[in-house]
């Protein structure tokens, strides 16, 4: 729990300012007094970054997906629909786009949102000095994946502003889910004048230039930030809200009686009331595509040896996980793409995949046995767990140190760590056996998968098989769908079977939210909205 008295003096203050609930606060306007609309949300936590190249987690994204707005954003459908860009044309077989942009498109500033901005966005997160953990996503367009890895240059990225309305952007091939994803915070723009004056311009409230729904007005780093309406947004029009303000605490039973205390609008689900919460029904399930799973480091004994990941990972019950420590009716995981992705003929394609692998502790002796042998150990090197300090995550920690006991005779030791050093370190690869999570950055199953190619940024397990990276490839050039679909399981399979992860179970969104509260969208694929949001 991050400051929590200062989290306390905050709230109370909050509620002393004329009782400034989504509610009851007022402002006065032309016409008189009226209703201010205020939601009061939690992020967990401090946010990454407000840099959309940068802040690519799940502690970011939310916020930037209101403060921001690409060339497309999702709609209430759950598909891309204009946004910034009012229209588009696609020629040359489907791999050029030309997009047009709207001219009342302003930043929160004044300037006008351009072609230029975009251009200068894009580039900046695929130049390797940015470091990006978001610029693969960039390897759809033409010269991307070279710039980004050092064999091409800025000016063969094939992304230009025709003029301050226009931009041409060229893919490496056709698409087909392209819009779904530059609707991602990473192809967010970025005005270029304010940040070559000015080159952290995201780091303050003060200096903060949005194009989205909302503006950010004030942010009391490691304790909240808040955001007004953008009333230069072309959009503004269709935004109810006056304000969001939003909490950073880490704690799942002070959020929740943060939310009983009226000093929060929704809230998570804390695991130990979830049963009686769902009993009486007050719970809201929605799909989310991602899944909560464990990293192994291939370059770190003993995980260099596959039967050993192998037997670690099936000596963990997903079923109990689910049901006995995070009690929120998630799908145990047995594959790493998650249910929600339709195939060519209609079928779901974790459904057509099935289970890849099964709980078996018998078969772990089995494994971690033959393992030991072809290392020559005849004691497991020392083992140690990681997870970001959250109580979910160190309860989830201490069922699987549990499970491992139980089932391989193993003692593994746990070590926690906050969010931001948690993610540094993991991506340096510092960590033996550490949690992680994945949330889909666009409506299709490649991304998923093309996360484990080698040298990608969110691979982070040292794994590289190139067989595997030839299919990921092969699958991201094909035009035929049903072909690409069978790629792409085929790929699972490898990845499940080399195991340089296991996966423990798929995410669901499991909250509860005030009835004054309308016009949330939360997409399966993408991020919280607020622009339809209201309270009343």
């Amino acid at each position: 729990m991050k400051k929590f008295w200062s989290m306390v003096i905050s709230f109370a203050l909050i509620a002393s300012l004329a009782a400034c609930t989504s509610q009851s606060s007022s402002k006065d306007s032309p016409g008189g007094s009226s209703k201010e609309k205020v939601l009061n949300l939690n992020n967990g936590s401090e946010p990454t970054s407000f840099d959309p190249p940068i802040g690519f987690d799940s502690v970011s994204w939310n916020a930037l997906n209101n403060l921001m707005e690409g060339l497309v954003r999702l709609g209430k459908d759950d598909k891309p629909h204009p946004a910034i860009a009012k229209s588009w044309d696609v020629t040359n077989g489907g791999k050029t786009y030309t997009f047009h942009l709207r001219d009342n498109a302003k930043w929160s500033n004044g300037d006008p949102v351009t072609a230029g901005d975009f251009e200068y966005a894009w580039k900046r997160m695929l130049d390797p000095k940015t470091a990006s953990p978001a610029a693969f996503l960039g390897y759809f367009i033409a010269g991307g994946e070279a710039y980004n890895t050092g064999k091409g240059s800025k000016d063969g990225v094939k992304v230009k502003a025709a003029d301050d309305k226009t931009l041409e952007v060229t893919l490496t091939g056709p698409q087909s889910y392209f819009l779904n994803v530059i609707a991602n915070p990473a192809f967010f723009p970025i005005n270029e004048k304010v940040a070559e004056k000015n080159p952290k311009w995201f780091a303050e409230a003060k200096t903060y230039v949005s194009d989205g729904p909302f503006k950010l007005t004030e942010w009391k780093h490691d304790d909240h930030f808040i955001m007004e309406k953008n009333e230069n947004y072309w959009d503004a029009k269709n935004v109810k809200l006056d304000k969001v303000k939003w909490a950073e605490v880490d704690d799942p039973n002070t959020e929740y009686q943060m939310y009983q205390n009226g000093e929060l609008d929704v809230s998570d689900v804390p695991a130990d009331m979830a049963a009686r919460l769902f009993k009486e029904g007050k719970v809201k399930v929605e799909d989310q595509a991602g899944t909560y799973f464990y990293r192994f480091n291939v370059n770190k004994e003993p995980f260099q040896n596959k039967n050993i990941r192998k037997a670690f990972a099936m000596a963990i019950d997903q079923k109990q996980i689910v049901k006995y420590v995070t009690k929120n009716d998630e799908k145990p995981a047995y594959g790493f793409v998650s249910y929600g992705f339709t195939e060519p003929d209609g079928s779901d394609f974790r459904k057509k995949g099935g289970n890849l692998y099964t709980s078996n502790a018998k078969e772990a002796k089995t494994l971690l046995k033959k393992g030991m042998q072809e290392e020559g150990y005849t004691k497991l090197p020392e083992v140690t767990l990681t997870y970001s300090t959250d109580p979910v995550h160190k309860k989830i920690a201490e069922t699987i140190q549990q499970m491992l006991k139980e089932n391989l005779g193993i003692h593994v030791k746990l070590a926690n760590m906050e969010w931001n050093v948690f993610q540094a370190e993991q991506k340096k690869l510092k960590f033996q056996l550490s949690r992680s999570s994945f949330l889909a950055d666009y409506g299709d199953p490649i991304n998923f998968l093309e996360s484990f190619t080698t040298g990608q940024a969110m691979n982070r397990t040292g794994w590289s098989n190139k067989q595997y990276d030839q299919l990921i490839q092969q699958a991201k050039n094909e035009t035929n769908e049903t072909k690409r679909y069978e790629l792409m399981h085929e790929a699972e399979k490898i990845l499940i079977d080399d195991m340089p992860i296991f996966p423990l179970y798929f995410y669901n969104q499991v909250f509860l939210q005030k009835d004054h509260v309308t016009g949330i969208v939360r997409h399966p694929v993408g991020y919280l909205e607020l622009k339809w949001a209201n309270v009343k």
